[in-house]
């Protein structure tokens, strides 16, 4: 396993629980240039009452203003679920390099678990997936995160 993909994941990971304790689903993302964060981000379609804040989408367009483009070409996405088809969209647009992820999303999940997107030979820009990085430790936070709601509202 790559030692950046596990530092970056860890930080990815450490946004996720921002989320949580916002009580918003604990999805974290980081976009990397050249070893170096550009951006970092959590979800927070609950407290924007948007159904497009994803931590990817949130964490893209971070990165575009602060590159000043909209084109993130060599730029590594990390975030702690497969994105869903929105964020693939969004992941593909802005030309981002590599996608690594943790934890599967059965239920939504864009990249390898429903659809193939990211690598739909169809599409004018591919992207290097790495999925699996830090898997367990994504997959328990979503994990406990939903079993604690369903212990609050009964």
């Amino acid at each position: 396993m790559n030692y950046n993909h596990i530092k970056f994941m860890k930080l990815a990971l450490e946004e996720a629980k921002k989320a949580k304790e916002c009580d918003e689903v604990p999805i974290g993302a980081i976009i990397v240039k050249n070893n170096e964060i550009i951006s970092l981000s959590f979800n927070t379609v609950e407290k924007d009452k948007s159904i497009i804040m994803h931590a990817e989408i949130k964490a893209i367009l971070e990165a575009q203003k602060k590159l000043d483009s909209w084109r993130l070409e060599g730029c590594s996405l990390y975030v702690t679920l497969e994105p869903c088809l929105m964020c693939c969209g969004a992941i593909v647009l802005s030309r981002i390099k590599r996608l690594v992820y943790g934890a599967k999303d059965l239920k939504t999940g864009a990249v390898n678990s429903l659809y193939n997107t990211l690598n739909d030979k169809r599409l004018n820009h591919n992207v290097e997936v790495v999925q699996g990085v830090m898997e367990l430790e994504s997959s328990l936070l979503l994990k406990d995160f939903f079993k604690d709601k369903r212990k609050r509202n009964g």
